[in-house]
């Protein structure tokens, strides 16, 4: 007797002898093969849950596998079970085990579930079994990937199923471009990433292939997302590109592409094409969404043009649905090159220039401007200072009829902070208080604003009692609201009170941040206590939520510099590099100051050298980060060269200061020669040989004396700097 491979318990039940074997109320027998071998002699027969059959008498024992074990919990949603099971074998289970597993993971969305469904991944890989898992899986591996802030990870999953012969789930593509897009750095790829899943999906002469499922081709959605990433990226180019290619997948935009048009019209500074865009949307049909008017009017208020705002908003007050018309009539502008001229751009298949049937291009309906439209405006007027305009709209925004107009706490925070930052603590402080009657409750961003303002004005008292407030109000601080207190009690050169607020923080359970660490190093620095601030970088370096930064190696550098401590500043910066951070100005400017006080004027030449070099370096050749040297910087060199008589080498500075157009200050130079050196190298009694060594110095003050208008001997032709070769 063989009992049959797919039996499904639930219905079924099995006798042998007239005895009933299993009952059929479990379920993990299932895909599981049940041999004759003394069944049919057995009286007594009890089944077990952890898949095992006891047979009395015989005492024999046949035991599950333990893939068996793992697929049962897995069909049960317990895969904190399955992970357990998974870690004792000694093999890896079925292609079917691990579908699941990895799926299971990656659907839980936690970061810790992420990393486990990795470390499945990377064993495959390395076992080169990765086709034990199947699309679905794979799919939703890169989705979590995508929402856990790992979207390059997630392209690479793509990547792999494009390799192996898999089309990923649109869903599953897109939400890995969605994300790559919304990063300045990776939109790039983005763009790639969409391309090479449309090059797997058509054939080579450009029509559908008809065996791709419909759920693996692009969908709107996922245009609309490669849209967003060319908007962050500015390519305008290829946006018009991707939308003329929409048709060829039998897509159509909708309103939210059109929206991410505005958005990328506003980035592009293209306010001739705004109307444009606007047109298109109402000759399709396209009914207009909330969105595209807070596109717009954040658009306008972002070119600096509230007037035109202020005629939208007003226009959708008054329920008008000619929105174009009020558009187009200042549609006259200063072109690039200074004349009047009219926008005629067609790259979306837009006219710019108007036309009869325009006028009858109306919205579908009145749109009024909501709570969201009014702040935007607000964040305008506090922009541009005026502060009138922002107390006038609270006011009006109060007495609307529409409770959807009514001020929010985005609007009050929003007029909270045009009080705070004009310094008007005592009106801001008024705001907050009508908040509270128009039960509009505030929330931690509004009390961190406040508690901003108190600390710029060095109120520290103000700040503190304010805090209270915050506590009774229900609204727990966070790490903003302590490093906005210890930054406070720094400017007031309070290191005790900084240090306090933030064992506070930790004691609360807040974990410090980066700027916590790096306020409380400057606080330390700033005050002459290197070694407070090397403890709190060490804490810093241990801490595995955070990431050492530049600015955090510049404030135990400068601490090191201030107090004299040069050669812990020197291991220090090369620490940093083998952290693979490049210095930047602030580190050098720290270090050629602190070698200056310490009198080694050669240590500061050697970090020249090097500055030169990635200075005149361009994009980064042979690994060399390009460097800005300013002002500052470059002054500090050339006055450790002329104190120090290093002519020739603050020459090379000042050749430097030319190329970059800085301007030098030849009067302090002039005075500094003539008090340190006026006497250098006129003695006669010299030796030959000395004088001799001496010639190239020479020939050097002489063309630095040229420089600063001094009477010397030779002239600017021997002495050419670099930037006049």
């Amino acid at each position: 007797m063989e009992f049959p491979y797919h039996c499904c318990p639930c219905s079924v039940s099995f006798k042998a002898g007239g005895q009933l074997l299993f009952s059929p109320i479990f379920t993990n027998f299932k895909s599981t093969r049940w041999k004759q071998q003394n069944y049919y002699n057995s009286k007594q027969v009890r089944v077990k849950c952890e898949g095992s059959v006891e047979v009395a008498g015989n005492s024999i024992v046949v035991k599950e596998k333990k893939e068996d074990a793992m697929l049962v919990a897995l069909k049960e949603r317990r895969t904190e079970d399955a992970w357990k099971i998974l870690e004792q074998l000694g093999e890896l289970p079925s292609s079917k085990c691990l579908s699941r597993l990895v799926a299971q993971l990656s659907y839980q969305g936690s970061a810790f579930a992420f990393r486990r469904a990795q470390t499945v991944v990377k064993r495959l890989q390395n076992e080169e079994k990765l086709h034990l898992l199947d699309c679905n899986s794979l799919g939703l591996l890169a989705m979590a990937a995508a929402k856990s802030g790992v979207p390059q990870y997630g392209a690479t999953v793509i990547r792999l199923m494009l390799k192996s012969g898999l089309l990923p789930h649109v869903k599953a593509w897109s939400a890995v471009i969605s994300r790559l897009g919304k990063c300045p750095h990776d939109f790039e790829s983005a763009i790639d990433l969409f391309y090479e899943i449309c090059k797997r999906i058509r054939e080579t002469n450009g029509v559908f292939n008809d065996e791709v499922p419909v759920n693996v081709r692009p969908d709107t959605g996922a245009f609309n997302a490669i849209l967003n990433a060319c908007a962050t990226g500015g390519n305008m180019e290829r946006a018009h590109m991707l939308i003329g290619e929409m048709g060829l997948f039998g897509m159509k935009p909708d309103v939210l592409t059109y929206n991410i048009m505005i958005k990328m019209y506003a980035r592009a500074e293209r306010k001739d094409l705004l109307v444009g865009v606007m047109e298109k949307i109402l000759r399709e049909n396209i009914e207009p969404c909330s969105t595209t008017f807070h596109s717009l009017v954040a658009a306008y208020v972002g070119f600096g043009d509230l007037e035109m705002a202020e005629r939208l908003v007003q226009a959708m007050r008054e329920g008008r649905r000619d929105i174009c018309s009020v558009m187009r009539e200042p549609n006259v502008k200063i072109g690039r090159s200074g004349s009047l001229e009219m926008g005629t751009e067609k790259e979306l298949d837009v006219d710019c220039h108007e036309d009869a049937s325009d006028a009858n291009l109306l919205l579908p309906r009145s749109y009024k401007p909501d709570a969201e439209i009014y702040t935007i405006l607000m964040k305008g007027y506090m922009q541009w200072g005026r502060l009138e305009d922002v107390v006038q709209m609270l006011r009006a925004m109060q007495t609307e009829d529409d409770s959807q107009s009514h001020p929010d706490e985005v609007t009050y925070t929003t007029a909270i902070s045009a009080f705070v930052r004009m310094g008007l603590m005592d009106e801001a402080r008024k705001v907050l208080q009508e908040m509270a009657s128009d039960k509009v409750p505030a929330n931690i961003i509004t009390y961190n604003v406040l508690l901003n303002g108190y600390c710029k004005l060095l109120d520290i008292q103000k700040a503190e009692i304010l805090l209270q407030d915050m506590k009774e109000a229900g609204i727990a601080p966070d790490v903003v609201t302590y490093n906005t207190l210890i930054n406070g009690c720094i400017r007031i050169d309070d290191n005790v009170g900084a240090l306090s607020y933030f064992n506070q923080m930790r004691e609360a359970g807040i974990p410090p941040s980066n700027i916590s660490y790096t306020t409380l190093v400057k606080a330390f620095a700033m005050n002459g206590q290197p070694k407070f601030a090397a403890k709190v970088f060490d804490e810093m370096q241990k801490n595995p939520r955070v990431k050492l930064d530049i600015v955090a190696w510049n404030m135990l550098i400068e601490s090191y510099c201030r107090a004299g401590w040069i050669e812990d500043a020197k291991k220090a910066f090369v620490q940093m590099k083998e952290h693979k951070l490049h210095p930047n100005v602030a580190t050098y400017g720290s270090l050629i100051n602190g070698f200056a006080k310490a009198g080694k004027p050669g240590e500061a030449l050697v970090l020249w050298r090097e500055i030169k070099e990635r200075t005149m370096s361009k994009g980064g050749e042979g690994g060399i980060k390009p460097l800005e040297p300013d002002v500052l910087l470059l002054d500090s060199l050339v006055d450790i060269c002329v104190r120090a008589a290093f002519f020739k080498r603050a020459l090379e500075v000042i050749a430097c200061m030319e190329y970059l157009r800085i301007p030098a200050n030849k009067t302090k130079y002039k005075r500094m020669f003539v008090e340190l050196h006026s006497r250098l190298y006129t003695s006669k009694h010299a030796s030959q040989a000395r004088q001799a060594r001496r010639a190239e110095q020479k020939r050097a003050l002489e063309a630095f004396k040229f420089w600063v208008g001094l009477p010397n001997n030779y002239y600017e032709s021997e002495w050419k700097t670099e930037s006049d070769g």
